[in-house]
């Protein structure tokens, strides 16, 4: 089955053409980077104009390089939710249109499950695993037992990991897109010039959640109190520093819970799994006996080939969206309960 994947939930604008879920023929991924830059954010009005101005020749680009017709397409994926709801609907509107001229199936799927399955597409994991989704609007730490089976065990209760990072890149200057920015800066720098803090947030009920907000503050508002006296305060000190705790922070409850599970395997997505130093820290988990898989670098970020492989599991178990459903901005498939068989 050839699935055209399209995914337009923020500022980047992407197509894709993958066959029976694991085989990439295409994946192009139009950035936005560039155009938010001045505002050191995404402006969500710009963002949605780009894309209607973009999702043709995206689409037409990505059928090019997979070297298919429209007509040789059996079922089209997009992503309905969640995200900017102005770029959602692009997206959306423009595969129920190629889907309905075609009369072929068409699905909405999930951004979010989308990125907890990235990783499967080019290195298959044995069901259940540990999942850990990590981006600018999400962190969670859940057991996959299937593609759409994930029970959350605990995620952020106010900023996402990518948002702490990217707030403290913008206050510090760091350059935009913040994450990045702030990973290639602590390469150079002294991750023990500041001793920041860590919450300790863990109860009976709640054991894996997780706050950074306030090592945000602590980074952007006491720098001073957690100076160690005699390194440099430079940007790739500051941006060390800051990042080693921010994935301390994940890393100690992701231990936890695989010692807690007994799971043997881990994976993670989303934009913040490109970060070198997560990644580093994902990796010594092998050295314990873990199972570690992550997806490429291509593939953390927003894109189509996630969209398309997820989609087509779902599709390959007969299940549909009608044409009558529309995006959603909110997240509704992240509760702390067991889900399973939801609605894509």
């Amino acid at each position: 089955m050839r699935v055209l994947g399209i995914e337009t939930s923020c500022d980047e604008c992407s197509a894709a053409v993958v066959v029976d879920g694991h085989t990439i023929l295409s994946n192009v991924i139009a950035t936005q980077i560039e155009l938010h830059k001045p505002y050191e954010g995404v402006v969500p009005e710009l963002a949605s104009r780009l894309h209607t101005e973009w999702i043709s020749q995206v689409v037409k680009a990505a059928l090019a390089k997979a070297q298919l017709r429209p007509d040789e397409i059996d079922a089209v994926a997009v992503t309905g939710r969640p995200g900017l709801l102005g770029s959602l609907l692009v997206g959306v509107s423009f595969a129920k249109g190629f889907a309905a001229s075609l009369d072929i199936p068409f699905l909405m799927v999930d951004h979010i499950r989308a990125h907890l399955y990235a990783s499967q597409i080019e290195h298959p994991l044995a069901y259940p695993y540990l999942g850990v989704l990590v981006s600018g609007g999400h962190t969670v730490i859940c057991r996959v037992d299937g593609y759409d089976q994930i029970e959350v065990l605990g995620t952020t209760i106010d900023d996402a990991i990518g948002e702490a990072f990217d707030k403290v890149a913008k206050h510090y200057g760091f350059g935009y897109p913040g994450g990045v920015a702030l990973d290639h800066l602590a390469k150079e720098g002294d991750a023990n010039a500041f001793l920041f803090p860590g919450p300790t947030l863990r109860t009976k009920d709640h054991p894996y959640d997780i706050s950074y907000s306030g090592l945000k503050t602590a980074a952007i508002n006491q720098l001073e109190s957690f100076w160690n006296g005699t390194s440099a305060k430079s940007a790739e000190n500051i941006a060390a520093s800051f990042q080693r705790s921010a994935v301390n922070m994940l890393m100690k409850r992701v231990r936890s819970a695989l010692e807690e599970t007994g799971m043997k395997r881990v994976s993670a997505g989303g934009g913040v799994a490109a970060n070198s130093y997560l990644r580093s820290e994902l990796n010594k988990l092998s050295e314990g006996g873990y199972e570690v898989s992550f997806p490429s670098l291509k593939l953390c970020t927003d894109n189509g080939a996630m969209i398309a492989a997820l989609g087509y599991r779902y599709l390959n178990d007969g299940i549909r969206s009608d044409f009558s459903e529309s995006a959603s901005a909110r997240v509704t498939a992240f509760k702390k309960q067991y889900l399973q068989r939801v609605k894509p």
